[in-house]
């Protein structure tokens, strides 16, 4: 299974959201590929913010050697499932895919603990630490869920 992980820059939240899930993914011992890209293009190269990889650190999990990248319109051939993590993310997501864009590869990631409610996860950019762990307990009940909804499906 190919998993992608989207918000804006790709160094706050959908890093996190990468590492938490590759590392659960790794635990029950599922083969998943799990990488994270961003829509704005502002930080393409660099690492994770110091406290998206503090917070992962406080829970095991190294994000540090992520960097951050672009969504391309190819990530819809590349990936089974793209998560977004808010609404305006998708929205950056169907208009840099274009034609290619696949909605029934497309979910809001707190879909999958909330279904129907459409609610994003915060971008803790402009916020403080507490933002961040805030976001990590979100992405870990989100991809406990996923766990729980795929690991008996064999994506190829």
């Amino acid at each position: 299974m190919k998993i992608l992980m989207v918000c804006l820059g790709n160094i706050c939240r959908s890093p996190l959201a990468e590492g938490i899930l590759q590392k659960k993914a790794a635990e029950r011992g599922l083969d998943w590929q799990v990488d994270s890209a961003g829509t704005n293009g502002y930080h393409t190269g660099e690492t994770p913010h110091r406290l998206s990889q503090k917070v992962a650190s406080l829970h095991g999990i190294d994000i540090s050697c992520q960097r951050a990248r672009d969504f391309v319109p190819e990530d819809f051939e590349r990936f089974d499932i793209i998560y977004a993590m808010a609404e305006d993310v998708i929205d950056e997501i169907k208009y840099i895919a274009g034609n290619r864009f696949d909605p029934s590869k497309v979910i809001l990631i707190m879909n999958e603990i909330e279904p129907g409610r459409n609610k994003d996860v915060p971008d803790p950019w402009y916020g403080t630490e507490p933002g961040y762990h805030e976001v990590y307990e979100m992405l870990d009940r989100a991809s406990d869920a996923i766990i729980d909804k795929y690991q008996i499906t064999n994506f190829k």
